[in-house]
């Protein structure tokens, strides 16, 4: 297979600092061979002018407090606007250290201790912690699997949402870690429920900019005034210039009441602080790392090629067809495992370490979410490491 872009390749030694993937936190103190594909970030370094201009602050060597810079707010709005036809108007936009922390603030904000918070698992297990941490209820929406691909039970929505206590639908637009990139229309039937039952979407978009060809990413607020309205958006460049540990995310309000509201609460929390290097990387990321954000989807997705051929002739596992992000969720429940017994399995006999699918809801049992943002040859002796493994049961 040809190589798509050479940095891609190069063969970076993450444990130079402490990678959270790479770690003994995640790996356990025996870990250090396996194929860390459980956290989700890529190994690629980020795009080169992202380095540039966060060397040329550091040279500049006086790090004081800053404000916003002129650039930053335009970069945001001119990207989405350029790519996704959603006009986001600037005075909308709130700085949020990450995208946890304005789910954890929109749930305190807009519901109250023991209220209902709808989510759609197998989903990002964040959601869980965010819910629980509020003392909030947890009202699960499973997704439905059909032939291989996932959708949402709008009837189950439907029937959530009506009920009163039940006040806030977090919903995952891509999703992590099913891979589907919603299209317009699921998303308006979301919407439409949720409207007239006056259930809050807070959408996570973090994957928003990493899709395939023929997918296309639907920030759910572009939808319509409507929807708008009754939302909180959650954005960042983290995923996918992968800077996620120098980088803050934004979050887009466009009714006037909630973003008073979010305003007062960043403000009595003290989130809305500068990041000198933060700062220079996002305005580098929007305005001058696009052909690099192409360049990694198009490398990811040989790589996706690579699992799927690998697969192709192994009863056992699965692919569930992702629609975007370089997370690939994959179905061993024909291996009959138990969740941690598969654990065991693909950490002892393939020398994996992926995260377990039980993590994203009950769903989850039988699958393992495997991150593909990683150099090929080493994606490809993993691939090689598994179908072993199988063939020894």
């Amino acid at each position: 297979m040809t190589d798509l872009h050479p940095e891609f390749d190069a063969k970076i030694d993450r444990r130079e600092v402490p990678a959270l993937k790479w770690h003994s936190m995640v790996l356990g103190e025996d870990g250090a061979d396996l194929f860390p594909a459980g956290v989700a970030d890529m190994d690629f370094k980020a795009p080169e002018p992202i380095r540039a201009a966060m060397q040329k602050r550091l040279d500049h060597g006086v790090f004081g407090y800053e404000t916003v810079p002129c650039a930053m707010m335009p970069a945001i709005t001119e990207w989405y606007t350029r790519r996704y036809s959603w006009n986001i108007d600037q005075a909308h936009i709130l700085r949020a250290p990450n995208v946890l922390n304005t789910l954890a603030i929109a749930v305190s904000l807009f519901s109250e201790p023991g209220n209902g918070i709808i989510m759609q698992p197998p989903v990002f297990f964040d959601f869980y912690d965010v819910i629980r941490e509020n003392n909030r209820t947890i009202v699960e929406n499973p997704l439905i699997l059909t032939n291989g691909r996932y959708g949402f039970d709008f009837k189950g929505l439907e029937t959530m949402a009506a009920r009163p206590e039940n006040k806030i639908l977090l919903l995952c637009n891509p999703h992590n870690p099913v891979g589907r990139v919603w299209t317009g229309d699921e998303l308006r039937q979301i919407g439409d429920i949720c409207n007239r039952h006056g259930v809050l979407v807070v959408s996570d978009e973090i994957h928003g900019d990493f899709t395939f060809r023929g997918h296309n990413y639907t920030p759910y607020a572009a939808l319509g005034p409507d929807y708008a309205n009754n939302s909180v958006i959650c954005i960042s460049p983290a995923k996918s210039f992968n800077i996620a540990a120098c980088t803050p995310s934004y979050t887009v309000v466009s009714n006037t009441d909630k973003r008073a509201a979010f305003q007062a609460e960043n403000s009595r929390l003290t989130v809305n602080k500068n990041n000198a290097f933060a700062n220079v990387a996002v305005v580098a990321a929007y305005q001058e790392c696009e052909p690099w954000l192409e360049a990694a989807i198009a490398y990811v997705d040989g790589n996706l090629k690579l699992v799927r051929e690998s697969l192709s002739g192994i009863e056992q596992v699965d692919l569930i067809e992702p629609e975007g992000t370089f997370l690939v969720w994959l179905d061993f429940r024909a291996l009959g495992f138990e969740s941690q017994a598969l654990h065991q399995f693909l950490r002892d006999r393939a020398g994996w370490a992926v995260t377990q699918g039980i993590a994203f809801g009950k769903q989850g049992c039988g699958f393992a979410r495997l991150n593909i943002a990683c150099r090929r040859a080493q994606l490809e002796s993993a691939l090689g490491q598994l179908r072993k493994a199988l063939e020894g049961l």
